[in-house]
């Protein structure tokens, strides 16, 4: 069986509600920089690879009245935020131990991609990896999933799966990938080894 995991959210922490109350003390400013940063399409285009990070924090700045260099320090946050979660780790070593071929297919913008290959070590586990901003294309978009499975010749029915957004699954489905929508790595375990993925 391929098992594919998502990255942020489920190997690594995600929690921007956390990131910007850490940054930004103004509970209005706050919201702003949730809605017009995090919560922007430029975000999106990060995630893709199309925007540079540059004009980013400049498009950011004119939207949030935020400084440029403000958002630009709130940008570089973001990479070392994003800690690894030790529980889905040790999962990834237990499916991987039980003979199975892991892969990870991740909205990632190249800052935080680069940060994580450089400051963890649980790459090793991993057959093959798919990241947004290296190939142009994000979730849920049909065509990654159909990147991943011709990229790396997997069949859908013998693939899962795991993402902590539950858009993303549907397009995975529909490619004929089973799914799990990760809540933590005991619930993950547990629909793993009801896939047979885990004795």
């Amino acid at each position: 069986m391929n098992v594919v995991f998502d990255l942020g959210g489920v190997v690594v922490r995600w929690q921007p509600e956390q990131l910007i109350a850490e940054n930004f003390a103004d509970p209005e400013l706050r919201l702003r920089v949730r809605r017009d940063i995090i919560g922007h399409a430029d975000w999106l285009a990060l995630d893709r690879g199309v925007l540079g990070r540059a004009e980013a924090a400049a498009r950011g700045a004119q939207r949030t009245g935020l400084a440029v260099q403000a958002v630009t320090d709130f940008l570089d946050r973001v990479p070392p935020s994003l800690a690894a979660q030790p529980a889905t780790v040790a999962l990834m070593r237990r499916v991987r131990a039980h003979g199975h071929r892991l892969y990870c297919l991740s909205n990632m913008q190249q800052a935080s991609i680069a940060y994580l290959e450089a400051a963890h070590d649980y790459w090793d586990v991993f057959d093959g990896c798919v990241i947004s901003s290296r190939i142009k294309l994000i979730k849920p978009d049909p065509a990654i999933y159909a990147y991943l499975l011709e990229t790396f010749a997997l069949r859908g029915d013998e693939t899962v799966f795991i993402d902590d957004t539950a858009a993303n699954l549907p397009p995975a489905a529909a490619c004929g990938i089973r799914t799990i929508h990760f809540a933590d790595a005991a619930q993950c375990e547990n629909e793993l080894r009801r896939l047979g993925c885990l004795g």
